[in-house]
């Protein structure tokens, strides 16, 4: 399997090219109260295309995140509707995407690389805290945006900050600013909160975006991108000053 890394990367890099694709055409088409939703969502999978391709460290672990998410979102439509087969070729490809760039051998593509770990002066323990946790961000950032950016009665000014917290405290995760924890908690407990309000967002006559699960969803993976850091801060917290 190691001759096809290269071949592995170019599939995944096509599928998340193409969902950002597909989302650019539903914003241009789609009516303008959820254009901002549908480019924040095209903008997502375009980082993940643009990432994989540059090769940066982290790519591998947040594209394998967005996969993930695409396939728990297709699971849900399915169990609500049955296996439409959009949901199922939405759901296939974004598994698609996962099990392409998991495994080893693409890891050594990304973050198997000794140059990043050594600059950031981490061992193997940390990488594997640092990537689980990047991956379970990338899982709730299509929530995030959909919470964030889909139509609503009367501004949210809340959803917004939610967005900028989940943008700022991934950027800091990745560049391995302590910082970035924080707003990632205030963005979970943001979306913990936001969870207990039914709102809906129509997309169209009879189909509409439970935000409130949107929301849900959001925090449980938000808060369990900051699990792994759980015990190193409370050793640290814990420590003689």
């Amino acid at each position: 399997m190691k001759r096809l890394v290269g071949e592995r990367k170019a599939l995944a890099a096509a599928v998340l090219a193409f969902y950002g694709f597909l989302y650019i055409l539903n914003g241009l088409l789609a009516p303008d109260e959820w254009r901002a939703a549908f480019l924040g969502l095209a903008g997502a999978y375009g980082l993940g295309f643009f990432s994989v391709v540059a090769g940066y460290f982290w790519a591998r672990w947040y594209a394998i995140g967005l996969g993930l998410s695409g396939v728990i979102v297709s699971t849900i439509a399915m169990w609500q509707v049955g296996p439409e087969p959009m949901l199922v070729f939405y759901g296939a490809t974004h598994l698609s995407v996962t099990l392409l760039l998991w495994g080893d051998a693409v890891a050594g593509a990304f973050d198997g690389q000794l140059g990043w770990r050594e600059r950031f002066h981490l061992d193997e323990s940390a990488t594997h805290r640092l990537g689980r946790a990047v991956i379970r961000v990338g899982v709730s950032l299509p929530f995030v945006l959909l919470y964030a950016l889909a139509p609503r009665e009367g501004a949210s000014l809340e959803a917004l900050v939610v967005l900028g917290l989940a943008g700022a405290g991934t950027w800091a995760l990745v560049r391995m600013r302590t910082w970035g924890l924080l707003a990632l908690a205030g963005a979970a407990g943001l979306t913990a909160l936001a969870a207990t309000q039914h709102e809906v967002a129509a997309l169209s006559d009879g189909v509409g975006v439970n935000l409130a699960g949107c929301a849900a969803a959001a925090s449980l993976m938000l808060f369990a991108a900051l699990a792994p850091f759980a015990g190193p801060v409370a050793r640290w917290l814990r420590a003689p000053r």
